[in-house]
């Protein structure tokens, strides 16, 4: 009744006369909270709580990444050999031979994670600080699914000239860079400009990343729902930074047609510019569209009237949908899903791992379309998209994305052997 997210539950312990059980409750707020603890305190006799604690505070006690040395020094002979006065012999090998780096350093196998703090979550500009335990997530889910060490980036300007400045001046420790939790309109320019002027792996991933997981859910919707992805009209509602990378993945894929709406005139003119078709009106793009999907964060949204029979409808906003899945379903949608499970984090440890592997100068859209294709394909009869701890996903994504690569530029494909640069 008041509303709580019940999840895990444990038995800690079982007595004689009584039991005790830490359950987990997710909640939207303190207030939300402490509905749930009177709640549970008016149930009937014999249930008490005993305490309340704050498990994701204390899970984050510390910091949830920390740097280790993969050379274990216990000797003199350890201590010459991995720095004075070995180390100044590969210096000097990589001084002649600056390709090398990426073979006797870590720079090959490190992504830096870098955010202005202007789009954290749904929390918004928030500063890059507060933003910290974000990007300390996406370094620990680099880690856990691609073995790749992410370092957090934490600027303190939002001025493209100034990110862009500060990103050239450190990109050659890194092997690919994510941008992440960035606002627009600036994100586009300074994703733009880095891919131009800099010859790493540039994503931002709160666009290219939540494109490939919502390309990979309406294929598998499309699948369910028995509609022809290539051949449907599109609709996007909401041209920010995700809606438009959304628009721009389904025509790289072959969409018959990507039509959007969006309050703002530039953002419409931005659809325009990369061969989209802007709407009028959102009951206008209802009424066109074979398939539909919505990143506003606009609850209620979409009215259950507009819903026209055999849509498929994604309404991906968190943590309210535009349009509750049921409620779509029971309007004549075909599918309906909402964002819960369209999880960013099956599509970027695949796809730097690829891209690294085959190292790429660049992601491309091939590349993108390739990763959502794997997640597709790993995806359960009935399911929008897979569990996102599968291992399996993150292997098959950053196949695809490495085998897309190495087509794109076969000659850095053939300077490796085991993964490594020829000698």
């Amino acid at each position: 009744m008041a509303g709580g997210d019940i999840g895990d539950v444990t038995t800690i312990k079982i007595g004689p006369l009584s039991t005790v059980r830490d359950i987990t409750v997710h909640c939207e707020s303190d207030e939300q909270l402490d509905d749930v603890v009177e709640a549970i305190k008016k149930l009937e006799s014999g249930i008490f709580v005993h305490a309340v604690s704050d498990d994701v505070l204390r899970a984050h006690e510390g910091g949830k990444i920390h740097m280790t040395s993969r050379m274990d020094i216990r000797s003199l002979a350890d201590l010459r050999r991995v720095y004075t006065p070995g180390v100044a012999n590969v210096c000097r090998v990589i001084q002649e031979d600056p390709e090398k780096a990426r073979y006797y350093t870590s720079i090959g196998n490190s992504v830096a994670i870098i955010t202005d703090g202007t789009a954290i979550l749904g929390l918004g500009n928030i500063g890059p600080l507060a933003g910290m335990p974000v990007m300390e997530g996406k370094a620990a889910l680099f880690d856990r699914f691609a073995g790749i060490s992410g370092i957090p980036i934490l600027l303190d300007t939002s001025n493209p000239d100034e990110v862009v400045r500060t990103v050239k001046n450190i990109y050659k420790g890194f092997g690919g860079i994510l941008l992440e939790d960035i606002g627009s309109p600036h994100c586009f320019e300074i994703e733009e400009r880095l891919k131009e002027e800099i010859p790493i792996p540039v994503m931002h991933d709160d666009q290219h990343g939540t494109a490939v997981v919502t390309l990979a859910a309406v294929i598998s919707a499309c699948r369910s729902a028995g509609v022809t992805l290539k051949e449907a009209v599109v609709g996007q509602i909401g041209l920010g930074a995700a809606g438009l990378a959304i628009c721009r993945m389904f025509m790289a894929y072959g969409v018959r047609e990507m039509c959007g709406v969006d309050r703002q005139p530039a953002a419409l003119d931005r659809l325009a510019g990369y061969g989209g078709t802007p709407l009028d009106s959102l009951e206008d793009l209802m009424s066109r569209c074979n398939i539909v999907i919505a990143t506003t964060g606009v609850p209620g949204l979409i009215r259950p009237e507009m819903i026209c029979r055999g849509q498929v409808i994604l309404a991906l906003s968190n943590p309210k949908p535009e349009i509750e899945p049921e409620d779509a379903l029971k309007a004549g949608a075909a599918f309906a899903a909402d964002g819960r499970s369209v999880n960013n984090v099956l599509g970027f440890p695949g796809i730097f791992r690829g891209a690294l592997n085959a190292r790429a100068s660049q992601i491309t859209h091939s590349m993108l379309v390739a990763a959502a294709r794997a997640i597709s394909n790993c995806t359960s009869h009935g399911e929008i998209v897979p569990h996102p701890l599968d291992p399996k996903v993150h292997v098959e994504v950053a196949r695809a994305v490495e085998q897309v690569a190495s087509q794109e530029n076969p000659k850095k494909s053939k300077e490796k052997v085991n993964g490594s640069p020829l000698k």
